[in-house]
């Protein structure tokens, strides 16, 4: 996994231990993420099914994409769509993915990097692999989260960050065991660039062989761990996770993941993305690309897109 790594975490600041009075958030539930396909073909795993929104909100939908190696030709993306009522973040570890939207918005991410798109009152977007990488293949590896906007902000004008993996907060577990990537919100004193209209908290961390990293989290926060690659435990309990896996804590001050000492010859390390943010606690009404609070402004929706007031495509 190349996203962005340092020689030595050593060298980066330190996460501080929770201190003794901290409570450690139980687990509730760790499940697996069901495969299926997205856009125009390529595999993904649905890192959130199956949880009851009460322990996800804000988030509403999180897909890995990948990790997979196309052959020449294979590469895939999406067509051109609508969103409205909601925030999409998407990731990318290894490959290249092209982005342009309705508003104006565009660019290529790749390693580390993320692109952030607020569809707010509504827009267009595609998402692509490059023609190159089309004609080459290669590995394709990231994710997807879906961000939910409160009732003020749904109709808010759209938004679109491009986050160079350069610009992310980069920290290390006590210990130095560990690497966090910060994309966005605040952890430990430090924050991400990642600018959002719900608070939230996003970060990926590598874990060493063996390595414990226990986190302080903001109590009010809901708190999810999903591994991407490698194997190894979550809280107290120490419940097993793999790849695939979702874990879903209880209340508390913070989280703990462990890496476990041997690891698959592919994944020399636990790859995990860990999130959490304050609940919005509002009526969802979501069919599709949109994310409204009640049935009347999803069909306001499909109303608005289908009479083209989401912006015209650009032309390539």
């Amino acid at each position: 996994m190349p996203a962005v790594t340092v020689d030595s975490p050593l060298a980066l600041p330190r996460i501080p231990r929770p201190g003794e009075t901290a409570r450690q958030r139980p687990v509730l539930a760790v499940t697996t993420a069901p495969q299926g396909f997205e856009g125009e073909g390529f595999p993904v795993r649905r890192a959130l099914a199956g949880i009851d929104l009460r322990h996800l909100d804000p988030f509403l939908m999180m897909d890995q994409m990948g990790e997979v190696e196309y052959s020449p030709g294979e590469p895939k993306g999406t067509p051109w769509h609508p969103h409205r009522g909601f925030e999409t973040v998407t990731y990318m570890i290894d490959g290249i993915m092209e982005h342009r939207d309705s508003n104006g918005g565009g660019g290529v991410i790749t390693n580390g990097d993320t692109q952030w798109m607020t569809a707010g009152s509504g827009m267009l977007h595609i998402e692509t692999p490059p023609e190159h990488l089309v004609m080459s293949g290669g590995l394709f590896h990231g994710f997807q989260l879906w961000v939910n906007l409160p009732r003020d902000h749904k109709m808010s004008a759209p938004r679109y960050q491009d986050i160079r993996g350069s610009q992310l907060e980069l920290v290390a577990s006590d210990d130095g065991g560990a690497l966090v990537r910060l994309i966005a919100g605040e952890l430990a004193g430090r924050h991400g660039p990642g600018a959002t209209h719900t608070p939230i908290t996003l970060l990926h961390a590598t874990l060493s062989p063996g390595a414990l990293l226990t986190l302080p989290w903001r109590p009010d926060f809901n708190a999810l761990v999903y591994v991407l690659a490698g194997r190894g435990s979550v809280g107290e309990e120490r419940r097993p996770v793999h790849s695939g896996r979702l874990a879903v804590f209880g209340p508390g001050d913070a989280i703990s993941v462990a890496a476990d000492e041997k690891q698959e010859s592919r994944s020399p390390g636990l790859d995990v993305v860990i999130l959490g943010g304050l609940p919005i606690r509002q009526p969802v009404a979501w069919n599709g690309p949109f994310v409204m609070n009640t049935r009347s402004e999803l069909m306001q929706a499909f109303d608005d897109f289908q009479s083209g007031r989401f912006g015209r495509i650009p032309a390539a």
